[in-house]
């Protein structure tokens, strides 16, 4: 493994009493499922892990309290994992940019984050009892560093979960490398691999684009060979 490569795995707390039942789910039902807007819909089996998976791409979110895999790539970009402990429901978001003006898109941060923290509510989480990790923010090619495109991204979603009174229990941001992200929801778990810059301008156009289908088939397979 490489100096740039490197690979953390963080695991919400567990609250006490009775937890309840994790419950199974089916890569066919996910997929004949009718998506929201901006809900992911990329599912796979990820045969390291043996688990039925979803990827979400830029712009997009996902909730469940299924017991499956949520997984992105990420460069400047954010994924804000959160979770309800009691009612183990958890779900991830992918923005771009911190706002939008008045663009209602997941590709902002001020919108993605309300939509995710909204669809947890829908599935009994409740804001008091969320648990929040945070990835990305990298400053992964050149052209950024002016910008400060993942410096604004860590800051803004940094402040909001503060305003919000959501705990952070861990982050990994900021620096040079991005990053592949695996978050199970059912359980509150994280894996978080930093990637070595072989192609991080393939991973900036997608990026800016914010194409699902290019980002879909350059990360498709599931496998994280080195976690």
């Amino acid at each position: 493994m490489s100096a740039f490569e490197s690979t953390t795995a963080l695991a919400f707390g567990r609250s006490g009493g009775m937890a309840p039942s994790v419950r199974s789910t089916n890569l066919d039902v996910l997929k004949s499922r009718a998506s929201k807007p901006g809900e992911a819909s990329f599912f796979y089996h990820d045969h390291h892990f043996q688990h039925d998976s979803v990827k979400v791409l830029p712009g997009e979110y996902y909730v469940t309290a299924d017991d499956m895999l949520i997984m992105t790539v990420l460069g400047s970009c954010i994924a804000a994992c959160i979770w309800d402990p009691r009612v183990r429901v958890g779900g991830m978001n992918h923005f771009m940019l911190p706002e939008g003006g008045g663009d209602t898109s997941g590709r902002y941060g001020s919108y993605a984050m309300e939509l995710l923290i909204n669809e947890m509510m829908k599935l009994g989480a409740r804001r008091e009892h969320m648990q929040a990790k945070v990835f990305g923010g990298g400053q992964v090619m050149h052209t950024f560093t002016t910008m400060n495109v993942g410096e604004r991204n860590t800051k803004f979603v940094l402040d909001y979960l503060q305003t919000e009174r959501i705990a952070i229990v861990s982050k990994d941001v900021l620096d040079i490398h991005p990053r592949k992200v695996c978050y199970f929801p059912a359980t509150g778990k994280a894996m978080c691999k930093r990637l070595a810059h072989s192609h991080p301008e393939t991973l900036e156009t997608q990026e800016r684009k914010g194409s699902a289908a290019t980002v879909a088939k350059s990360t498709s397979g599931g496998s994280v060979d080195l976690f």
